[in-house]
């Protein structure tokens, strides 16, 4: 349990840092798209900054969970940083959530609680070189598709969204052998791992940044949020050896603790009142009373078609609660 501690102190940290990051995020223009323009763009924003500062406080805590947790543990984990979220928009707004919000957070609680409990034993094992390099390889190489296809002018805007999730899968999985290679004594094999981590994220934001400006946050959080969850989950088996059929009752209650858990997240990024809350118009002018968060982000849903665009449109949309699991 003290491995979820520290991994509900890192997504707090996450969550908070992302927050940040997207009120600036939303008013880059388009030509930025998936661009480094738009992160030299952001890099000169003391509150994106102060964003960063807090993200970069959490990885710490994070590489303390996986040395104390399984992967298959400590990455839904992350989900806890909503939660934090969630009451900052009350406070913030002076709303008080739904019944759909505590449904969300009710599905949040039983899943951390229920993964704590049927958890896989934590281990240091580390599988062979070339299985890390065929799975990292094939998460990189979906994690970049987007700038490959940006090069031919073919971006699409719902497989960056996708691809965003698959950078900081990648992220969380490097983080991991981090973790088991400090843990084991391999001092400098784990900071380059660390390290990598740093690049990863980097491409995992600029994609998600990318993605909010051509979709509303309700549609960008959950898959976001949903990709770079359960990769690592299906993965760690074959890197690790985190089997769940070593878990009580053939790991059935552990796979339903992490469905429940993955569900009750990716519905609460879609929380009309997490949105709103990034809003810097909203934020700064509380005592508006003329559109509650549900109507601004009802609003926001229908000014874009549910099908995919090849370019970013020319205004700009909410922004994302979902980067949780840097």
């Amino acid at each position: 349990m003290l491995g979820i501690a520290a991994a509900v102190g890192a997504s707090t940290l996450y969550s908070l840092g992302v927050a940040l990051q997207a009120m600036d995020a939303k008013e880059a223009p388009e030509e930025a798209h998936l661009r480094l323009a738009l992160a030299w763009r952001l890099v000169r924003r003391g509150r994106w900054l102060l964003g960063t500062g807090l993200s970069i406080l959490g990885f710490p805590l994070q590489l303390l969970a996986l040395v104390l947790a399984p992967l298959v543990v400590v990455q839904p984990a992350l989900a806890a940083g909503l939660l934090v979220l969630l009451v900052a928009g009350e406070r913030m707004l002076g709303e008080r959530p739904g019944r759909y919000e505590y449904c969300a957070v009710v599905a949040i609680v039983i899943g951390v609680v229920g993964a704590g409990l049927f958890a896989p034993s934590n281990t240091t094992a580390t599988a062979a070189p070339w299985k890390i390099a065929v799975v990292l390889s094939a998460v990189g190489a979906l994690a970049l598709l987007p700038y490959a296809l940006r090069a031919f002018h073919h971006p699409v805007a719902g497989l960056t969204i996708f691809c965003a999730g698959c950078g900081f899968a990648w992220s969380g999985i490097a983080t991991k052998l981090a973790a088991n290679d400090l843990s084991t004594g391999y001092v400098l094999t784990g900071l380059v791992w660390a390290a990598s981590t740093a690049l990863a994220s980097g491409v995992g934001t600029l994609s998600e940044m990318s993605s909010l400006q051509s979709r509303p946050a309700i549609q960008v959080a959950p898959v976001v949020f949903v990709t770079q969850t359960v990769i690592p989950v299906i993965v760690a088996p074959v890197l690790f050896g985190e089997y769940f059929d070593t878990t009580p009752l053939g790991g059935w209650p552990l796979i339903a603790s992490l469905a429940v858990l993955v569900a009750g997240a990716a519905a609460l990024a879609r929380s009309p009142l997490l949105v709103a809350m990034m809003e810097p118009q909203r934020v700064s002018a509380p005592s508006d009373s003329t559109a509650s968060p549900r109507a601004a982000s009802a609003e926001t849903s229908r000014s874009k078609p549910a099908t995919d665009s090849a370019e970013p449109s020319t205004s700009t949309t909410s922004t994302s609660p979902a980067r949780i699991g840097r």
